[in-house]
């Protein structure tokens, strides 16, 4: 299987890379070569912003192309005429953000989507930005291509850095604020079984929407977090506080605690989500403590600082803030 990845380098593209070459394909990748590429993917050079930034793609093959772009659709729209003819089946890792807000839980892919346009530009909100690359291809290739939208998605090369701040905070052990309910339930998903999901699919061709993110409570709030106290070894404890009083002191939830959301709305929304039609093509979600376990592994290996999207906030609560909250 010849498979174009447009990315390839980081999180995501990064898994999707890795277990493409462990299949035996042969992968070549497009990205800017701000950071080094799996060894064994051929790599072509090429800013999907710039005016020539598809340059390089201005010949060749591939079965597949799996594009993991997330800011103004208008990349996708260009690669997605580029590429027309010369690839058998396009892949593009979307977003659960896709759907308009709120979302029942247990809302499937038929749920309602935010309004877009592919030919947008410059700064465009999350949201809207996958959508429109969504929009992009349906656009050019109808329904045939392949619209992989994930949800919360964890393991190693994480660059948000939410996994990574929980198993450094938890490593300096002593009180850790653990927000509840302890058996809150979580939706995630690996981002190497996303990535072993979508090649899965992209060689069994296909395509339209799917929510790729595990079953509604894979693990709980309580799971992970003791996953990552065994994990790092620490003496952490982890001191459980009711969500009212969290959400009461103003801790912002999903950025100052990474992950969590108290239950409400935005929890249905993000951690509630049908995925049987994903499970039906052969989604397989390895245990929390695999994830928890390989990520912490990693970020030994790179020293301890995970790396950081530029578009995206840095998480976690400030250890003051964590003090006075505990003893209160």
């Amino acid at each position: 299987m010849r498979l174009l990845l447009l990315g390839g380098t980081k999180f995501v593209g990064r898994a999707v890379a890795e277990e493409a070459l462990a299949r035996g394909w042969e992968v070549t990748a497009l990205n800017r070569g701000t950071q080094p590429a799996p060894e064994g993917v051929r790599v072509l050079r090429g800013d999907r912003t710039a005016d020539d930034g598809l340059a390089a793609l201005g010949t060749g093959e591939w079965d597949a192309v799996v594009d993991t772009w997330s800011w103004a659709p208008a990349a996708v729209r260009d690669s997605a005429r580029q590429l027309f003819g010369r690839v058998g089946h396009y892949a593009y890792v979307s977003s659960r953000s896709v759907y308009d807000y709120p979302l029942r839980a247990g809302a499937d892919e038929t749920a309602p989507v935010v309004p877009s346009s592919p030919d947008l530009t410059g700064e465009v909100p999350y949201a809207e930005a996958k959508r429109g690359a969504e929009l992009a291809l349906e656009e050019e290739y109808g329904g045939s291509a392949l619209l992989v939208r994930a949800g919360l998605i964890l393991g190693p090369y994480e660059n948000i850095g939410r996994l990574p701040w929980w198993l450094n905070r938890i490593a300096r052990g002593g009180p850790v604020l653990a927000p509840g309910p302890r058996d809150l339930a979580l939706q995630y998903i690996d981002g190497r079984d996303l990535a072993a999901w979508t090649l899965d699919a992209v060689a069994a061709r296909l395509s339209g929407p799917y929510n790729v993110v595990s079953p509604a409570g894979h693990t709980t709030m309580g799971g992970l977090l003791e996953a990552c106290v065994r994990t790092t070894g620490s003496d952490a404890e982890l001191r459980w506080t009711d969500p009212e009083r969290i959400v009461a002191a103003g801790v912002q939830p999903w950025t100052e605690l990474p992950i969590w959301l108290a239950p409400g709305e935005l929890y249905d929304f993000l951690h509630g989500a049908s995925v049987g039609r994903a499970v039906g093509a052969g989604l397989r979600c390895r245990p929390v403590a695999e994830t928890v376990e390989d990520t912490w592994a990693w970020l030994r290996s790179i020293g301890g600082d995970a790396p950081q999207r530029a578009d995206r906030p840095n998480v976690g609560l400030d250890p003051a803030r964590e003090a006075e909250l505990l003893k209160g």
